[in-house]
């Protein structure tokens, strides 16, 4: 099983994020819908695997789970082929520290990519809350309970958690990038991102799917106005430190050219 050095994945970042910044805004809004709905359907089997345990003594198996499942979502965004604001925040800034990217590229791929995911995850979590598959217990009170649990956080918690989960999340995506072929990056992927799923970090995309899932659903704390203020905000900013420095620039830093 091959792989790039460290190195060598700074090169092949700087090369995805000239890629990546060039891309008209209409694809990059149909992408972002595309990577929302497939980190939304890591989190749907992710839910409908782990809140499927219960008792109490199998809490540590319920999250084993429930992270396990999960990066089925950024194997499809990987592999298949689309935009994840997550991602990008570590995979563009190297290039414009290069200089074959531009920092307007950066602004536009960011925004519009954020858009779409925003679009795509909640148009997932009315998929599933119209197809009534978490409608029954446990599933429908793991769903409300999710929902809450993230917007009763405070700021300081929901921003580390928000770092936390984007450096393990963009150091995923950086194995990803070192592996040259699909078993590679499969594993690549699910390492690092079950490790934060099951420690409980903050990912913003994925809360665009479990806080409005929890809405739809009448979670009893969770509303349209503190999904954005009280989680969304600090887990978007944390997840750009924790992706755009700890990854991104510091190992451009560290491997980048001089």
């Amino acid at each position: 099983m091959s792989f790039k050095k460290p190195a060598e994945i700074v090169e092949a970042v700087c090369a995805i994020s000239k890629t990546k910044a060039e891309i008209e805004p209409l694809r990059l809004l149909v992408l972002g819908f595309l990577a929302g709905a497939y980190i939304a359907f890591g989190g749907t089997v992710a839910i409908a695997t782990g809140k499927g345990i219960t008792a109490p003594e199998l809490v540590g198996l319920s999250k084993l789970v429930f992270g396990g499942t999960f990066p089925v979502g950024l194997m499809l965004v990987i592999i298949a082929g689309s935009e994840l604001f997550t991602g990008n925040t570590a995979l563009v800034p190297p290039g414009c520290y290069k200089g074959v990217s531009r920092w307007s590229g950066l602004v536009k791929n960011w925004v519009l990519v954020y858009i779409g995911n925003l679009i795509g995850s909640i148009f997932l979590a009315y998929l599933c809350y119209a197809s009534g598959i978490f409608a029954k217990d446990p599933f429908l009170t793991g769903v409300k309970g999710i929902a809450d649990g993230k917007v009763t956080l405070t700021l300081a918690q929901a921003f580390w958690r928000g770092v936390g989960c984007n450096w393990l999340v963009c150091l995923a995506v950086w194995l990803a990038v070192s592996a040259e072929d699909i078993a590679g990056k499969i594993l690549g992927i699910w390492f690092p991102i079950m490790a934060f799923v099951a420690i409980g970090f903050e990912h913003s995309i994925a809360n665009m799917y479990f806080i409005p899932l929890g809405i739809f659903y009448g979670a009893a704390q969770a509303n349209w106005v503190n999904f954005f203020t009280a989680n969304l905000l600090p887990v978007t900013i944390g997840n750009i430190i924790g992706g755009g420095f700890f990854v991104g620039t510091i190992y451009w830093w560290l491997y980048g050219e001089k």
